[in-house]
């Protein structure tokens, strides 16, 4: 019997027999003490500020300091060390409004300019303080531009050094869009270990509604640790090639069978589930992310269908739809109406394909309940909801929905490109029997000790093309296309979550097999997005125009994936990149890794990323 099947039959209690702080250290998400967050009443359609390429000056500032740990934990009942921010599974939410500078200081920072550049010299502040083993790490703002901070999009090797064990980094940079998104580390595949959390920045809003209810991180879950993980996936051992998640969370909880657990780690099968309360007759705000390392979720709320608003950092057209699919780093922006029988309880799941994907227990469950607008306290739901989940069929293309369901609000033509890329996406396995994920032939290796930034920074820069390091140098270009067709059969199902970063992109096709040279969905307004599915045998079509100088990776999303090579730079307006004013405190970082890593010498696992 499967574990949802074992808690709806009573095999497994249905009251949560551990504490919060049992399952997610210092996290409130997924309990009904989350607050609700704040409802922007602002019009797009008739501010004066260009939705696409203006930033309003809000001269406001939040501030976060993160301390990066290890923390031993049990979201789903099974006790593992993680890493965490804050102590806290998902890591604390950030939250701010369109323009704001994110901060690790109070006040706002000191900006001057130099050159036509604005670099701030007040610097989110992470401390790292993971021990027991130490090890690096970074953190990567997913979806945010950094169109005047480059240097702190969180990438090491590409931007910085990874922040060394004991010492701290200071990132700031600006709300430069709105919506939804979320943090991860981007050293390795350690983000799998605990260290995410969501992204909510406030802006105009397109469609109206009552209340927002804020992040729902839905994320697969491995027991095994990342690094073990990660050997396995880009090893020479065949039978560890592809990875397999063990549970599925919803806002980091979600039930486990303890009876299938053999190696003895402390086990709950009841840990508890994210609960979430509507007020009867409003409509809700909530914010899904995909968090995961691996898995295509399918998400969906019984009896209630939902209103798509945005997907990733886009605002569209509403549509209405009772199940989302989601890749890996995609998030999508929903409505709900509360107009169901108040008195009852229904289910909100979300559920790995296991056409596309290896999960052993793919199903999450949380549960809704109704409130009046007066309700308080957090009286959490004793009795099992009795709901029945929407019809679905799951998808065997490992794909997104339907371009043509998807318009953005505010429009963009597709132009002619000034230059196109081919990519061609493939797996090998190398002289030795280890696994290689390629981009055009070649797996990417990471150098964290040069990042590629402060690299091409330098005056007449020529040591950047290292064949591992994948370089491509856009030039001048201003408008660049990338075709990308999945080498592999589509008997794998192995499909891949592409993400840009500095940058959304048009997705003019995706399709099986190869792109007619011609195709493009809704031409004159194609969606937008920063991560788009590529499915198994078959290609995408992305456009994106090259306005931000810096080094911007494209990249699946799949952890393993990225580790065993699948991630090229893109070198975006060179000439410009050479005048940036890069902070001291990126060179001070990569000096403080370099001791570190001389006298402790780091085990690379993989490409390192």
């Amino acid at each position: 019997m499967s574990l949802v099947g074992k808690m709806l039959s009573g095999a497994i209690a249905f009251a949560a027999s551990l504490s919060q702080t049992q399952t997610n250290g210092n996290s409130i998400l997924g309990t009904l003490s989350a607050p609700a967050l704040s409802v922007s009443k602002v019009n797009p359609h008739v501010s004066s500020i260009d939705p696409i390429r203006g930033l309003p000056d809000t001269k406001r500032t939040v501030s976060y300091v993160f301390n990066v740990t290890r923390q031993v934990l049990s979201p789903d009942g099974y006790q593992k060390s993680m890493i965490v921010v804050n102590g806290a599974f998902p890591g604390p939410l950030i939250e701010a409004n369109w323009g704001d500078w994110i901060s690790g200081q109070l006040g706002a920072p000191k900006i001057y300019e130099e050159s036509g550049f604005i670099v701030p010299t007040d610097l989110v502040t992470v401390n790292n303080q993971i021990e027991s083993p130490s090890e690096g790490t970074s953190i990567h703002w997913h979806g945010l531009l950094q169109r005047e901070t480059p240097w702190y999009d969180g990438v090491p090797g590409g931007q910085q050094c990874p922040i060394a064990p004991g010492t701290s980094f200071k990132y700031i940079f600006r709300a430069d869009t709105w919506g939804t998104s979320w943090y991860h580390s981007h050293y390795s595949a350690q983000y799998t270990q605990g260290l995410v959390g969501p992204i909510v920045i406030h802006g105009p809003n397109h469609v109206p509604y009552d209340i927002d209810l804020g992040p729902v991180m839905v994320t697969d879950m491995f027991h095994t640790d990342y690094k073990t993980i990660v050997a396995g996936v880009t090893g020479n051992n065949p039978a560890r090639f592809a990875a397999r998640s063990d549970n599925n969370l919803i806002n980091g909880k979600m039930f486990s069978d303890c009876s299938l657990v053999t190696d003895g780690t402390p086990c709950t099968s009841n840990a508890g589930l994210s609960e979430f309360r509507l007020t009867r007759g409003k409509t809700h705000r909530l914010r899904v992310i995909n968090g995961g390392s691996a898995g295509l979720q399918h998400f969906s709320i019984d009896n209630h269908v939902m209103t798509i608003i945005a997907n990733d950092f886009v605002p569209i057209e509403p549509y209405q739809a009772t199940v989302l699919t989601m890749g890996i780093g995609q998030r999508t922006d929903i409505l709900v109406t509360a107009n169901q029988d108040p008195s009852s309880s229904y289910w909100m799941r979300s559920n790995i394909s296991t056409i596309c994907g290896l999960p052993n227990q793919p199903d999450s469950l949380a549960v809704i309940s109704y409130g009046s607008a007066n309700t308080t306290g957090a009286a959490k739901v004793t009795k099992k909801p009795s709901s029945v989940a929407w019809p679905f069929t799951y998808t065997t293309k490992c794909n997104n929905n339907p371009l043509n369901d998807t318009i953005p609000v505010f429009p963009i033509p597709v132009k002619a490109p000034t230059t196109t890329l081919y990519l061609g996406v493939n797996s090998s396995v190398n002289s030795t029997g280890h696994l290689l994920w390629t981009m055009n032939g070649r797996a990417f290796r990471d150098d964290d000790s040069n990042p590629i930034l402060e690299l091409a920074n330098q005056k007449n820069a020529t040591n950047i093309y290292d064949p591992y390091w994948n370089v491509y140098n856009l030039e001048s270009n201003s408008t660049v296309r990338l075709i990308v067709k999945n080498e592999q059969s589509a008997a794998t199902n192995i499909s891949h979550p592409f993400h840009i970063h500095g940058h959304d992109f048009q997705v003019l096709d995706e399709g099986d097999g190869a792109w007619d040279g011609t195709t493009i969905i809704n031409a004159p307004n194609p969606q937008r997005r920063d991560t788009q599915m590529l499915r198994p045998g078959g290609y995408i079509v992305l456009q994106f125009e090259a306005d931000n100088p810096g080094v911007w990776p494209f990249h699946c999303h799949v952890a393993w994936h990225v580790s065993g090579g699948l991630y090229i730079n893109l070198l975006e307006q060179p000439q410009s990149i050479a005048q940036l004013r890069i902070p001291n405190g990126v060179s001070e970082s990569c000096r403080a890794w370099k001791q570190y890593s001389n006298v402790k010498p780091v085990e690379v696992i993989g490409g390192g990323l």
